[in-house]
């Protein structure tokens, strides 16, 4: 059985271990047969935990965070997710918040600028990404994009869209992971 549950997918030793315990396979037999299957590398977490951050990462574009919350429901072990996490880089992170909000500034053009914070805080939320960054590369393609157009548009500012003490003060307030979350704190700092 867990030698087909691999031939579909990769999955961790809590996965299959779920699997085995679903099919009323004893907890002895489940420990020896994965013990097994770990010794001669059919499961390997860490491996599993690397390949899933690089693949949602680049592929989809989630934050660090929502990449540590996908392994820990897949039973990685917290060491081996924040390894895999680390192996990112430092401004991975960025760069890849940076490419989100590239893609959906084309559709937002025209809007007003609190609407235009509000749906690219938005997409950032729901791949995980913390306020303060949101913000912050929010407010970049923002001047960026009112300095290419040659206009900065009327009562357009970029320190009317960030306040960090007050994103982070507001984010301790809010559930974390919530999609919301972003959007509310982007119409609490939009320009009177």
């Amino acid at each position: 059985m867990c030698l087909r549950l691999l031939t579909l997918a990769p999955r961790t030793r809590a996965q299959l271990a779920d699997a085995l315990k679903k099919r009323g396979v004893p907890d002895d037999i489940t420990e020896d047969v994965l013990g097994r299957f770990t010794d001669v590398g059919l499961i390997d977490d860490a491996a599993f935990a690397r390949a899933w951050v690089e693949s949602r990462h680049h592929g989809r574009g989630l934050s660090a965070r929502a990449l540590s919350a996908e392994l820990r429901r897949r039973g990685v072990d917290d060491d081996q997710i924040r390894a895999a996490v680390d192996d990112l880089g430092p401004n991975a992170e960025v760069e890849t918040a940076r490419l989100l909000v590239t893609r959906k500034l084309a559709a937002t053009r025209g809007l007003p600028p609190e609407v235009r914070t509000r749906r690219l805080a938005g997409v950032l939320a729901r791949k995980g990404y913390p306020p303060g960054l949101a913000f912050r590369v929010i407010r970049e393609a923002l001047e960026a994009d009112a300095g290419a157009e040659g206009t900065a548009g009327p009562g357009f500012d970029g320190d009317d869209f960030v306040d960090e003490e007050a994103s982070f003060e507001l984010r301790d307030h809010l559930l974390p992971g919530s999609c919301r979350s972003l959007s509310v704190i982007a119409v609490r700092l939009s320009p009177c």
